[in-house]
């Protein structure tokens, strides 16, 4: 049994991040299913989709001034981070922690996708944002200043407190 399923509750409404999201929830379930000379392989690959996945979320969040300096940004930092270390501890003979990892990962995902996740798309709805244009090199300076900082964040400045 998985420890996360594709569920339509996942659904955001957001065609782009909806499609990404599966392909996640996908490669979880195929992770915990591969035997252990696939696992490393597979976890490189959910890595990758990660890094992609949360690079269109964090420039969409910059272009369309959701809170430049947030905990949304900060909590993908930290998931790739905990990815890649596992990456350093699989390499080292460390399978298990993959395998112990994935029921953290799904559930981490799942509250993530149905709330901070669920938070940006309503942003970027309610704001007319066009996910498809090019994004500006930099986002409006007025717009990110004005921008709700989210998580219990003190802003977008240097004495930013989310961690």
């Amino acid at each position: 049994m998985t420890t996360l399923q594709w569920d339509d509750a996942l659904l955001l409404d957001q065609p782009e991040l909806d499609t990404i999201h599966r392909e996640f929830v996908d490669l979880l379930i195929e992770a915990e299913s591969a035997p252990d000379e696939q696992l490393l392989a597979l976890w490189q690959r959910i890595i990758t989709h990660t890094e992609g996945h949360f690079g269109l979320e964090d420039r969409w969040m910059l272009a369309a001034g959701f809170a430049p300096e947030n905990c949304h940004m900060h909590q993908h930092k930290m998931v790739l981070d905990i990815l890649r270390e596992g990456v350093s501890q699989a390499a080292a003979g460390n399978l298990q922690l993959l395998r112990d990892m994935l029921p953290d990962l799904a559930k981490w995902f799942d509250y993530h996708a149905r709330t901070m996740d669920a938070a940006l798309v309503y942003h970027l709805q309610t704001t007319g944002f066009d996910v498809h244009a090019e994004p500006s090199a930099a986002a409006p300076a007025v717009a990110l200043a004005a921008a709700p900082s989210g998580c219990g964040c003190s802003g977008a400045g240097s004495s930013n407190a989310c961690g």
